[in-house]
């Protein structure tokens, strides 16, 4: 890698779930390889990560529904940011066993995206598994 040159970025967003609205600071390394191909490596706190366009999530409410805004446009528009931080999550009522068992009725409780997803294609799979089981196999056990 060759020298390069370093910039400080900040970034505002918006969560679309929450209308949560913050921002986060990057310091960006621009840099060109030996190939003559330039590179961006964004920080955080010190921290290699993503760049913010790619899986950021909101901090008050986990959602990855975000929209950014253009550079300073938050120190333009202060009414957007007068909401103080977001409050923390409850915790997860605690079980007999003591161990935290979240209820999926409490408001706080959210599955993760994956487990929906199986869940949702997961259930009507085992129904037409079941469906065709009690068909061909059990059906005809009991016309004997």
């Amino acid at each position: 890698m060759r020298d390069g040159f370093e910039s400080r970025e900040t970034w505002p967003f918006e969560c679309l779930r929450c209308l949560y609205v913050w921002e986060e600071d990057y310091l960006v390394r621009h840099v060109t390889d030996d190939h003559g191909n330039e590179v961006q490596i964004w920080l955080s706190a010190g921290v290699t990560v993503q760049p913010p366009w790619s899986g950021m999530a909101c901090p008050a409410c986990g959602a990855y529904h975000l929209t950014s805004f253009p550079a300073h446009y938050l120190s333009r528009h202060p009414e957007l940011t007068a909401a103080p931080d977001p409050p923390p999550l409850p915790k997860a009522p605690v079980g007999p066993a003591g161990d935290a068992e979240p209820s999926i009725a409490s408001p706080a409780f959210r599955m993760p995206l994956p487990r929906r997803m199986l869940i949702a294609l997961g259930v009507p799979v085992i129904a037409f598994a079941g469906y065709e089981l009690y068909r061909y196999v059990l059906a005809p056990i009991g016309h004997h």
